[in-house]
């Protein structure tokens, strides 16, 4: 496959081959159950695929395929990724069917029963929600109401990340916009949850499929890198791996050693974070053993073995996770150490026994198997009362619900104990006043300070784990504005927030109460219409908001005199038009800004409309972009791989336009280079002779930052298209002493 592309392939069977394919991955399906099958259980599967079936029987999926093959693989990856059983294979076969059929709910309960239906419920998707682009999108409603399920039965998630991962398996014949929109949905909220589950094989692979179809060249790039390499890693490992097998041997364990590269994304995000190339990322494998201990010896077992590692190989005192101690909260267990490995390369090397390693590979659905392990069945109740807490603010919009769960999901965790040493788990960057609300609202509101290690701190300090807190309050005490500048965790934002509305509204009652007399006194109806109207002029997001702005003196009612008054109704004055020539161009541009709308085709037609190039990614032509409709700014142009795409993408996809760059040189856009190298005499000499004087490319700016013996420049250029921007980054490489040239993600 050529780089970069990705091959749409149509499905193409005969009837007669389509029947055939149906019933072989049906008999897949029951093999797959057969340990779980209990009396009467095949009966209840053979029925819901019969039921799945006849509902589906006319449909097909974009490929071309009968629809009924999703059921059948969404149930096979429940019994076979995840771990579930009978219940769930039923539910997964039945997922679509209340939603796209004429199968209702009342009819599966009676043929399965409640609990069926229940998590039925929880996957069918809503079908009505009143989109408010301001507030909510149909997507994150879907996420919310998931949640509230998954408090009561975690299968509902699960069963929902098997069909998104199905659904991202099978996305080459969707067009190019969906393909974006649910790439970018599935790693903004599913990748995530996901990961926090303990699915870390499914995470991964989510996220791969996800940049396959946002950066399909880094992605092809990366596969095929790693499958030339894959020679050279397989005799690393075999010479890495020979001794610690022997000894482990000789000590008489039972056990499994293997090598597994890393995810394509993984690589991705740490050739970004570290400004590397391929070839520079050491660490492109991990080395697993799983151990096949007794419960009661595991963790001896796994330090033992780490002991034996440690024999060979120098450790990493730094890079030590030891997560047989203290467990993650998604019950993950293991001994993760990095070693100085043979040819000085550092080795990640994870250690744990044949029962974490289920948890590790199948997270939330394992964890009921193993129910005994007491401490990691009591914090996922935690968790799951955390989800409770957050659904319970059903004030709060659903966008800053899903933005304030995403980011406690994939936080890394700390450790924190009470005065009496119960552990307490937060999100990494949690301050002390997140700790107090973790106690208790009530307690969260009313403090003033904390002991940190005996130490007086104030409540915005960030803590640490091992860190022993004890809070300080004060019954005067009452939450401000700037305390959500320093919390993190959801329950301590949606508390403040809870407290600061109940308090913005006992104000706004005087602000209202002072409108009303205004509005009498001049003859206007306290009514809905004339709120709304002066809601609008004064710019303000709810009534709420006005008569807050009122109370405070913000918002003067004499301005209410330039009103005009139509019967008992009021008309807001007419804006004025001011001329105001100087403010439509503050900078002369080079970049021509009335040819701008030449450069992009939108839609089928091939309609050139106005627009702005986004400052956050700064594209240029040659870009994979996309159009977003702003709401004051019109229409703007992102790179499919800016740091906000996902999070646009996933929230607002009814919002996005279908965009491609026209052919046009005359053009030039600003974008920027950032180079690192050896800070030797002439450099930036060398480095202005490529980019002005053989390139002929436009310099705008040029900033060079110089400390022991390095250098980091930053230079701004003007290029007509990425083409000429990569073969510039190209020339500048292969200059004495430069280390590496990237592009400007951000604006700087």
């Amino acid at each position: 496959m050529p780089t970069g592309t990705i091959k749409k392939e149509r499905y193409a069977l005969s009837e007669e081959q389509e029947k055939k394919e149906i019933v072989r991955q049906y008999r897949a399906l029951l093999r797959a159950l057969k340990s779980k099958l209990k009396k009467g259980d095949k009966e209840q599967v053979r029925r819901a695929f019969e039921i799945a079936a006849d509902a589906h029987k006319d449909m097909r999926r974009k490929s071309g395929e009968p629809y009924i093959l999703h059921p059948l693989a969404v149930a096979q990856i429940t019994i076979e990724e995840i771990g579930l059983g009978v219940t769930s294979a039923i539910c997964a076969l039945l997922h679509d069917t209340v939603e796209d059929t004429e199968v209702t709910l009342e009819e599966i309960e009676r043929e399965f029963g409640s609990k069926c239906a229940h998590i039925i419920d929880g996957l069918t998707k809503i079908s009505n929600v009143i989109e408010d682009s301001n507030t909510s999108t149909q997507q994150a409603e879907n996420f919310k109401k998931i949640l509230l399920t998954l408090a009561e039965d975690p299968r509902v998630i699960l069963i929902k990340l098997a069909d998104r991962l199905h659904n991202m398996r099978t996305l080459d014949s969707m067009s190019r916009e969906k393909q974006l929109k649910i790439a970018s949905e599935t790693v903004f909220i599913y990748a995530p949850l996901a990961h926090r589950l303990g699915l870390y094989n499914i995470k991964s692979e989510m996220e791969d499929l996800a940049l396959k179809y946002t950066e399909p060249e880094v992605y092809f790039d990366i596969a095929q890198k790693l499958r030339e390499t894959k020679r050279e890693r397989t005799r690393y490992i075999n010479e890495f791996i020979r001794p610690v097998r022997e000894r482990l041997q000789q000590e008489g364990f039972e056990f499994e050693i293997f090598g597994r590269p890393k995810s394509i994304h993984s690589i991705w995000n740490k050739m970004k974070k570290k400004g590397v190339t391929f070839e520079e990322v050491y660490d492109l494998f991990a080395i697993r053993i799983i151990l096949h201990s007794v419960t009661e010896r595991e963790k001896a077992d796994c330090w033992k073995a780490y002991s034996v590692i440690t024999d060979f190989y120098m450790p990493s005192t730094q890079r030590l996770r030891d997560w047989l101690s203290n467990p993650k909260s998604n019950g993950y267990e293991a001994l993760h150490t990095t070693v100085m490995g043979p040819g000085g390369r550092w080795v990640e090397v994870q250690i744990r026994s044949e029962r974490m390693n289920e948890i590790a590979e199948k997270g939330l659905a394992a964890h009921w198997k193993y129910k005994e392990g007491a401490v990691q069945e009591s914090k996922f109740d935690e968790w799951f009362k955390q989800i409770r807490d957050m659904l319970g603010n059903s004030d709060a919009s659903t966008l800053d619900f899903v933005q304030d769960f995403k980011l406690n999901l994939f936080a890394e965790e700390i450790y924190v104990y009470t005065p009496k040493g119960d552990l307490k788990i937060l999100p990494a960057g949690a301050s002390a006043l997140d700790f107090a609300f973790a106690i208790h609202s009530a307690i969260g509101q009313k403090c003033i300070g904390a002991k940190v290690n005996y130490k007086l701190v104030p409540i915005s300090h960030k803590l640490k784990s091992g860190d022993q807190v004890e809070i300080i309050s004060s019954n005067k005490q009452k939450p401000s504005e700037d305390w959500l500048n320093f919390v993190v965790t959801a329950k301590a934002k949606s508390r403040i927030k809870d407290a600061l509305k109940e308090e913005k509204r006992v104000v706004a009652m005087d602000g209202q109460a002072a409108l009303e007399r205004k509005l009498n006194n001049m003859g206007a109806a306290v009514n809905v219409q004339n709120i709304n109207e002066l809601t609008q002029y004064f710019k303000q997001p709810s009534p709420l908001d006005l008569y807050y702005q009122i109370a405070v003196k913000n918002i003067d009612l004499k301005t209410l005199r330039e009103f005009t008054l139509l019967g008992d109704r009021l008309e807001a004055p007419k804006p004025q038009k001011a001329p105001e020539p100087e403010v439509k161009s503050p900078e002369p541009s080079k970049k021509s800004p009335k040819k701008e709308s030449e450069l992009i085709i939108f839609g089928e037609n091939a309609d050139r409309i106005e627009y702005k190039l986004a400052n956050c990614c700064k594209p240029i032509p040659g870009d994979d972009v996309f159009g977003f409709v702003t709401a004051s700014e019109g229409l703007k142009i992102h790179r499919t791989n800016c740091p906000n795409a996902a999070q646009l993408l996933s929230h607002y996809g009814h919002r996005v336009v279908k965009t491609k760059w026209a052919k046009n040189k005359e053009i030039s856009f600003l974008t920027g280079l950032r180079i690192i190298g050896m800070d030797d005499v002439g450099v930036i000499n060398k480095i202005t002779n490529v980019i002005s004087g053989e390139m002929k490319v436009n310099i705008s700016a040029l900033t060079i930052e110089s400390k022991e013996g390095l250098f980091e420049g930053i230079v701004k250029v003007f290029v007509h298209d990425r083409e000429e921007l990569e073969e510039l980054a190209v020339r500048l490489r292969k200059l004495n002493g430069i280390q590496s040239v990237s592009r400007l993600e951000v604006e700087d």
